[in-house]
């Protein structure tokens, strides 16, 4: 899964669920952006690369998510 596809799907998630997601560019370094999903966060490395599986895993336990949450 890319960067791009992640955010999307955790706004779907937040959408349903009711919670306010937003991508924040300009904190992070580089190609990085911070991800806010309520009140839990995370970054997201250059959202256009494939993401690792124990990246993914760790982004999904910042937010408060499972791995089921995304496959949807």
């Amino acid at each position: 899964m890319k960067g791009n596809e992640f955010i999307k799907r955790v706004k779907q998630i937040g959408k349903a669920r009711n919670i306010e997601v937003r991508v924040d560019k300009k904190r992070g370094k580089g190609s990085h952006v911070t991800l806010y999903f309520g009140e839990h966060f995370t970054i997201v490395r250059n959202p256009k690369d494939e993401l690792k599986t124990g990246t993914l895993l760790a982004m999904l336990q910042q937010l408060g998510l499972s791995r089921r949450d995304i496959e949807g």
